[in-house]
């Protein structure tokens, strides 16, 4: 199904926030009850109905965001896939499969791919190996190639593995790297970051490996620029100089109640950043609600989707 996206959250007053460089669990679940504390709240026909939106829900999420600094004549479309966690029961090799061939159905000039790619919760009823699901993400075509960061769940559970794969499938990892792709005068900057909380300091306790500045540093034409972010707690640090910031990880709050905020939020900004298209100090990021699952193989309102984003007239 193709939905409508919800409606930019534009604050009636920002404050820039300086991130921690260690970011406590506590920090990431600051919504104060996490996946772990919901289970009095869901009833058993809820929850089968999450596990089959989980399973089977796809839908095909649109944005027109339209940024200062991307100049309306250049027409650009991305599909964007975020957090597949490949493993069943609800992202068996099957299902994977079919998020490839629906990426492929939209036809858009660019495919980005924004880490977390294999299952680490408790209830894996299938297990799909690195190359597996990287054989199926090498099937993507896009005339401007598509292109991968890592998430926080390869760097904590699989590093290795991940990148061996998507080096096998010869699918570019971009991890604090800018490329210029286009044509000329239609060339804008694609960045992309490395995860944010990848390294364990200790219990409950992260540090980033990623280097904006030194990202940004590489961008060495006037050309626009989009930035791929696995977390989207960057969002405060990224300049007007980038069009467009592109993030997942968060699920969408994978369980979002009717009225509240989302229940999983793992952001130091609790439910600013969980979901959608975020304009703040004139800075665009859409944040996608991704694909698979984590601590539990259920999504309630927060249906698996695909992002398909067009930029320019």
């Amino acid at each position: 199904m193709i939905t409508n996206p919800p409606k930019p959250f534009l604050p009636n007053a920002f404050m820039p926030a300086k991130r921690a460089q260690g970011v406590s669990r506590r920090g990431l679940l600051k919504t104060g009850l996490g996946l772990t504390g919901i289970a009095s709240l869901i009833v058993p026909g809820s929850a089968a109905y999450g596990a089959y939106d989980a399973a089977t829900g796809l839908a095909i999420t649109a944005y027109h965001p339209v940024p200062a600094n991307w100049p309306d004549r250049q027409r650009l479309t991305i599909t964007v896939i975020a957090d597949l966690h490949a493993g069943g029961p609800n992202m068996g090799i099957e299902r994977v499969r079919q998020v490839v061939d629906a990426s492929n159905a939209l036809g858009s000039d660019l495919i980005v791919i924004l880490g977390d790619y294999f299952a680490t919760h408790r209830f894996i009823t299938e297990h799909v190996p690195d190359p597996a699901w990287a054989a199926e993400l090498a099937r993507l075509k896009a005339p401007l190639g598509r292109f991968a960061i890592l998430g926080n769940h390869d760097w904590w559970y699989g590093l290795d593995g991940v990148r061996s794969a998507l080096r096998q499938e010869r699918i570019p990892l971009m991890e604090n790297d800018a490329v210029l792709l286009g044509k000329p005068g239609n060339r804008f900057w694609l960045c992309g970051l490395g995860d944010q909380i990848a390294r364990r300091l200790g219990p409950n306790r992260f540090q980033g490996v990623d280097d904006l500045p030194g990202t940004l540093a590489k961008v060495k034409t006037n050309d626009p620029v989009i930035l791929l972010a696995h977390e989207p707690d960057i969002f405060p640090d990224v300049p007007s100089r980038v069009a467009l910031t592109l993030a997942g990880h968060t699920h969408g709050g994978q369980i979002k109640l009717p009225f509240i905020e989302p229940v999983w939020a793992p952001s130091a900004f609790g439910g600013r950043f969980a979901y959608g298209h975020i304009v703040e100090r004139d800075r665009h990021m859409i944040v996608s609600g991704g694909l698979g699952t984590s601590i539990v193989p259920v999504r309630i309102g927060v249906t698996p989707e695909i992002l398909h984003i067009t930029l320019g007239a």
